[in-house]
């Protein structure tokens, strides 16, 4: 018997390292040749990694949410034969030869294409309870007793531990050396006064603290909002639209589609309003490189479609939106929208995008002010219907009024120019006749 030592191979694209999502294995398991290992996260998507030995599991070499260079070792199994590593006499691993790389090392693994897989939700974070009011009397234990008025010893973490629980260090028993108190002390402590009522309540506090690890599409989204928000000077700009008319259109193509036709949102109205105006701003339909200050801005729209997964954010892209009919457009965002969901997106409906669209369906609230999603210059986000009372030709009448709201890089997009962008899209949407005139794209 020997040990393989499987390094992360090529996956292509250029990445250099990827993060470890989930394994789906564990150190003892039996696996199979080309039997799926690890899924393992890049920049586009979940890729799963089959193993290319039969053996048992000895050892993975890293944890969910750790960062493996392309070409270190990701697992190490137990196969019939040498192997491919030695073992040391202090038990270390000595590799041997190479184990996943090709005699030219300039070419890479060739793995096939996998179904993207999507990466673990994060669990939700466990909020915490307000503590209990201080407690009025010591409750015995065999700490050393404690003079009145004497100061209790304990370090500084235990401190502020006990501060944030809202107990006074001095009713709680120490056992450590001169009675200092520990935090298993403070530990018992809380335990034993989980069941007291705080004064005029009659609740049970709740102390506990879940810790959470940041990782997979999670910490991606994490870092990607981040490296957005310190490297872009967002400018936002909200105006309110009369979606009276458009509503109407709306529910009457919906009554009149065929069984076969994606069901009519606001989204792909949205989608055909950017159609028509955005070659009018053609600075808004761009990728900004800013550490090659060079701006890039495209002919075809390819519009983002922010979708909310379990997993976290993700923007699958309608690509070339300028040649879609409105059906076709329903269609694909219902399509995409449910690829990203089900984590079966590909990377090329991941990438992509010149300008994206967000919407929060029937949470959208009166306004908001979405983050852009880098390198674009540009985002617009749809807010929630109200039906509202407003004067139109001098008389009181209920409108149906939406906000739109948009962020712009303020590096290229001017105020005007954005604000001028949105006018124009309000004026067609409350002109619904207008998206489909010729001509007007």
């Amino acid at each position: 018997m020997g040990i393989y030592t499987f390094k992360l191979p090529d996956i292509g694209e250029g990445i250099a390292e990827a993060e470890i999502a989930e394994w789906k294995i564990a150190v003892g398991d039996v696996v199979a040749e080309d039997q799926g290992i690890v899924d393992m996260l890049t920049d586009k998507a979940a890729v799963e990694i089959e193993s290319p030995v039969g053996g048992t599991v000895k050892e993975l070499c890293g944890e969910a949410g750790s960062m493996i260079a392309v070409g270190g070792p990701l697992v190490r199994i137990e196969v019939e034969g040498d192997g491919n590593t030695a073992v040391e006499d202090d038990g270390e691993p000595v590799e041997t030869a190479s184990s996943t790389a090709p005699a030219d090392p300039e070419t890479p693994v060739q793995i096939p294409t996998p179904a993207p897989q999507p990466a673990p939700a994060p669990a939700a974070a466990a909020s915490q309870a307000t503590p209990p009011a201080t407690p009025t009397r010591q409750v015995s234990s065999g700490g050393l007793p404690r003079k009145a008025g004497e100061k209790p010893l304990a370090s500084p973490a235990v401190r502020r531990r006990a501060q944030s629980l809202g107990i006074r260090l001095e009713y709680v028993p120490g056992s450590g050396p001169a009675g200092r108190i520990t935090r298993q002390d403070l530990d018992a402590f809380v335990q034993g006064h989980q069941g007291a009522a705080s004064p005029g309540a009659g609740r049970a506090a709740k102390p506990g603290v879940e810790e959470i690890r940041i990782i997979g599409l999670r910490r991606r989204i994490a870092t990607a909002m981040q490296q957005a928000k310190q490297r872009i000077p967002h400018f936002a700009y909200v105006e309110e639209v009369d979606v009276t008319e458009l509503e109407a259109l709306r529910q009457h193509l919906n009554a009149q589609r065929r069984d076969d036709q994606a069901k009519l949102t606001m989204l792909p109205f949205l989608a055909r309003a950017l159609v028509i105006a955005v070659p009018e701003h053609p600075q808004v339909n761009a990728r900004f490189d800013d550490e090659a200050d060079v701006l890039h801005r495209y002919d075809a729209l390819h519009i983002g479609i922010a979708t909310q997964t379990p997993g976290g954010l993700v923007v699958p892209v309608m690509q070339h939106a300028e040649a879609k009919s409105l059906w076709d457009m329903a269609a694909d965002i219902r399509r995409l929208a449910e690829a990203a969901r089900s984590g079966k997106a590909s990377r090329e409906e991941l990438t992509g995008s010149t300008l994206t669209i967000t919407s929060l369906g029937a949470m959208g609230g009166i306004a908001s002010t979405p983050v852009i999603n880098a390198p674009e210059v540009g985002i617009i986000g749809v807010n929630k219907m109200v039906q509202r009372p407003m004067y139109l030709g001098g008389q009181l009448t209920p409108r149906l009024m939406m906000n739109l709201s948009s962020s712009f890089d303020h590096r290229i997009v001017d105020g005007w120019d954005a604000a001028a962008l949105i006018q124009r899209i309000k004026g067609l949407l409350e002109h619904p006749a207008t998206l489909f005139m010729e001509g007007e794209a």
